[in-house]
Order: structure tokens, then C-alpha cells, then sequence
């Protein structure tokens, strides 16, 4: 084999690690039991908000801590805390996408996108502070 040969055949290899390594990490959406396992590792959790249960959100005492509870794929409802201020019209979204972790018995996220339910709304998505 020639040297040339052997050098295509090694950047070749070089480019599909570095590929797969890249796009290794796909995200999908997981429960909150799944994302407990691993207790500090960002997730996506999708679910509905739980209308029933209580939302705490006081912008005189902190406007950067909204709490509130969300029903996941599974069926498992679990604190979610939030660390910006409470998203306009999330009593209406559909659903509701968060990122972040597990800790203790919460979900922490730092970003909120919310399904709306009409076709012609765009989804909103909201950015908490790192926290």
C-alpha cells in the first residue's frame, strides 16, 4: 500500500470520529424518572403543566425564581424550578420543553419553550439566569 493510500485511509478515519463525536450526543426527550438517574446531567424533558397544583412566583421577593409542576410523557408529576422570571401565558401552552437537571426532588431548567396551542402562534421559549 502506498503512503498516500495510507494517509487518505487515516484522515478518513480522523473525520468520522470526529463526526461521531460531534453528532454523538442526540438529544431526545426523556422523563424525569430517566433523568434522575443521573442526578446533575442535562436533559429535555417534555410534559404538560400541571394546572392544579400551585405556582410560586413573587417578582417583589424574586424575580428570578418561578416553581410550578409538569406531568411528563410517563405520567410523573415533579417540582420544576425555574431560575428567570414566569413566561408569559404558560397557563396556556400545550406543552412545555424544558432543559436542565435533576436534583433532590426538582427539576432545575434553564430554558422553557412552550407549545402553543394554535398553528399560527410561534412556540415561546424562555432563558433562565445560571443558577
Amino acid at each position: 500500500m502506498k503512503k498516500t493510500h495510507v494517509v487518505i485511509l487515516v484522515l478518513v478515519a480522523a473525520a468520522v470520529a470526529v463526526i461521531v463525536s460531534m453528532f454523538g450526543d442526540f438529544s431526545t426527550y426523556e422523563t424525569f424518572t430517566s433523568a434522575s438517574k443521573e442526578p446533575g446531567k442535562q436533559y429535555h424533558v417534555i410534559g404538560f403543566l400541571e394546572k392544579d397544583k400551585a405556582m410560586d412566583y413573587d417578582p417583589v421577593k424574586d424575580p428570578n425564581h418561578f416553581t410550578f409542576y409538569v406531568k411528563d410523557k410517563s405520567g410523573k408529576v415533579s417540582k420544576v424550578i425555574f431560575n428567570g422570571a414566569k413566561p408569559t401565558d404558560i397557563e396556556k401552552s400545550e406543552q412545555i420543553v424544558m432543559t436542565g437537571y435533576v436534583q433532590g426532588d426538582a427539576f432545575h431548567c434553564s430554558k422553557i419553550q412552550m407549545k402553543c396551542p394554535s398553528k399560527y402562534k410561534k412556540d415561546q421559549v424562555a432563558v433562565g439566569n445560571a443558577g
